[in-house]
């Protein structure tokens, strides 16, 4: 007996709440309303739902068996703790209760559903099927949905698409139909419509956590880091304890250069999953970014032993450069490489660290070999057109004249505080960067992806169909102005430090130098420059975690090296003096000229700390990581004449580099 029930008002009030997702608000309704009326069945229910949405799963599956407990003839909180237990997994011990919610009331249709699904995982296909049969016998709308899967699953997008728009016109804001055409929409490329569609999703259902999910990956793609920050900071919130939501922000936090954070987030997200392989090759990757190898290290093992079949941490161990691997290690890469069933992204990783391995015990022409059998399959993964660059680049040429620079080049932000360092892949931009953020007035940040994403941005909305650079010809002072604006505010929150001047290391922006010009007349620009086979041997053996795919094919890389020098010899044309060019092998041969250079070029005044770049503590991201953390040292240079008798096709595409000295 309850002598003192909750109105019905009141119920429904709360029931809105969560139906609505607003499961935060939802909860709390549930506390200030059992304070009033304790024990009441219906609102337990409505708690033990709210905090399995919010991933306390612990304290609503006590919840829920406590409503079982006192009504053992109430169909929904049976549906809802097997939905809960399979939530985590435990199928068996989920399909007793669903089986008993759809026994006690049986037009609970995703009590039907979510018992297939627990059937399925079961191994017990034909119930499954038969219950999902019932499922959409009683919701039309839940077996289109799961037809609509069933196609994205497969690949049929267009299938599957058609279905969730039918979805949308018997039920507009079905959240599920918003989420999957969202997922069909970054499937495409149009992150912008997908993030559009995620956004509608999550304002029908705030705590819908795959919509959330969803949307802070596609953000990441965007390289919008700090928006996706925030959605997954948000999730937390509502659930402290998903190990995915932490993992996930880990992997944020990284690429925006907040590591330290990062580092936390992935050792969140192993306390609360200790098994989670990704997490903590994450974690192994951000402490060799804070220069703590040996906790890497032991990171990367661990992550090693959960997944042996996990080629990236071979890989990571090989690209530390400092890392030596043992016969036994060797060997157990050489027998996993061989088998048939290994992934083709994993194999790919173990073929670059089998020949790093070969390479450091000077084994070269076994190296050779499984560089090249590496960059082969790799190619086939990834998708690159050399004429696209190459056409790209003659409408840059063609844009960017003297004349433009006449009547354009001073009206942009006259922020100084940028110093842009790019050139090749791997041609010592992070030994400059170490030099240069040894300076008591300059911040190191990142590779900042802003300069590309806001040459992009000038493209959109523009039903005449005119392009950047082109589109650059209608803007106003103020529009340059406040794009150079707009780039500062976006690398904002990668300056942590306070300094007046940062860094932005980011190799590829060597074509938009005129854009930065633009935009930026008073940033500073440095090309870091390396003989040509060494840059593009360099490149031949750099696995890429993503981008750069110019580097997997030698006459690729050798084309795209000519079409990088003649960038820059455009840019030293139409803007003579702009950029200052600092060759590696001057460098390291004569480290203390090239520093006063540097920062003579930087109008910053000397300081003994830029000879000093290696007891420097900073986060460092890229591949050089450790060498920088070493003393200046002369082994990089003519590294490539130890791979020479494979090197016939590059040095043929070189030629014209190489004849210049």
């Amino acid at each position: 007996m309850q002598p003192n029930r909750v109105p019905r008002s009141l119920f429904d009030e709360i029931l809105s709440q969560l139906e609505a997702g607003n499961t935060a608000e939802a909860l709390e309704s549930c506390r200030k309303t059992l304070a009033r009326y304790p024990g009441d069945i219906n609102i337990l229910g409505l708690m033990g739902a709210a905090l399995g949405e919010r991933g306390e799963l612990a304290e609503a599956e006590a919840v829920l068996r406590q409503v079982i407990d006192l009504a053992p003839t109430f169909a929904k909180p049976y549906e809802d703790l097997g939905t809960l237990l399979l939530r985590q997994q435990r199928a068996e011990e989920a399909i007793p209760l669903l089986e008993k919610s759809v026994r006690l009331d049986p037009k609970l249709e995703a009590a039907h559903f979510q018992l297939g699904k627990a059937l399925a995982m079961a191994g017990r296909g034909q119930e499954a099927d038969a219950a999902f049969e019932r499922s959409f016998e009683l919701s039309p709308l839940r077996g289109m949905m799961a037809r609509a899967a069933e196609h994205h699953k497969a690949g049929r997008l267009q299938e599957a698409e058609k279905l969730c728009r039918q979805v949308l016109q018997k039920q507009p804001g079905h959240v599920d139909a918003l989420r999957m055409l969202g997922l069909i929409a970054a499937a495409a490329g149009e992150l912008e419509e997908a993030e559009h569609l995620l956004r509608q999703a999550l304002a029908k259902a705030p705590d819908h956590t795959p919509a959330m999910f969803e949307l802070g990956r596609v953000l990441k793609e965007m390289d919008r880091h700090e928006d996706a920050i925030e959605v997954y900071r948000d999730l937390i919130a509502r659930q402290p304890d998903n190990p995915k939501a932490h993992y996930r922000l880990g992997g944020v936090l990284g690429p925006a250069a907040l590591t330290e954070e990062s580092a936390r987030a992935y050792q969140r997200c192993i306390e609360l999953a200790p098994g989670h392989a990704g997490a903590w090759l994450g974690l192994g990757h951000q402490l060799k970014t804070l220069g703590r190898q040996d906790e890497g290290i032991a990171a990367y093992h661990k992550c090693r032993e959960i997944e042996p079949d996990f080629g990236e941490v071979y890989y990571s161990l090989a690209n530390l450069k400092t890392y030596r691997f043992d016969d036994a290690e060797i060997e157990d890469m050489k027998q996993r490489v061989a088998r048939e069933d290994l992934n083709d992204t994993s194999a790919v990783n173990f073929l670059f660290a089998l020949a790093k391995a070969h390479e450091d015990r000077r084994d070269f022409e076994q190296a050779w070999h499984y560089y090249e059998e590496g960059n082969a399959r790799q190619r086939m993964l990834v998708s690159y057109d050399p004429v696209h660059t190459e056409t790209a680049n003659d409408e840059l040429v063609e844009f960017f004249t003297a004349d433009y620079f006449a009547q354009h080049g001073n009206a942009g932000n006259p922020d100084n505080s940028p110093i842009f360092i790019l050139g090749i892949p791997r041609s010592g931009s992070t030994l400059v960067e170490q030099i240069i953020a040894s300076h008591s007035q300059v911040e190191g940040t990142s590779e900042l992806p802003y300069i590309g994403r806001l040459t992009k941005s000038l493209n959109r909305n523009r039903a005449d169909g005119l392009r950047y650079p082109q589109v650059l010809s209608e803007l106003e002072p103020r529009h340059f102005h406040r794009l150079g604006e707009n780039y500062l505010e976006m690398a904002q929150m990668h300056r942590v430090e306070g300094r007046p001047r940062f860094i932005d290391k980011m190799p590829n922006n060597f074509p938009t130098i005129g854009f930065i010009h633009s935009i930026l007349p008073h940033a500073k620009i440095i090309d870091a420059r390396r003989h040509p086979l060494d840059a593009c041997v360099g490149n031949l053996r750099q696995l890429y975690a993503r981008g750069q795919t110019f580097s997997y094919d030698q006459t690729e890389i050798g084309e795209y090296y000519l079409q990088y020098l003649r960038m820059m010899d455009h840019w030293d044309r139409v803007l003579p003096g702009k950029v200052l060019h600092v060759q590696y092998e001057d460098t390291v041969a004569d480290l203390e000229t090239q520093v006063h250079r540097i920062l003579e070029f930087l109008d910053l005044p000397w300081e003994d700390n830029c000879l000093e770049f290696h007891t420097t503590e900073r986060a460092v991201r890229t591949a050089s990581s450790e060498q920088v953390r070493q003393p200046i040292y002369t082994s990089g240079v003519d590294f490539w004449r130890h791979y020479e008798p494979y090197l016939e096709e590059l040095m043929e595409v070189l030629e014209p580099a190489l004849q210049r000295g």
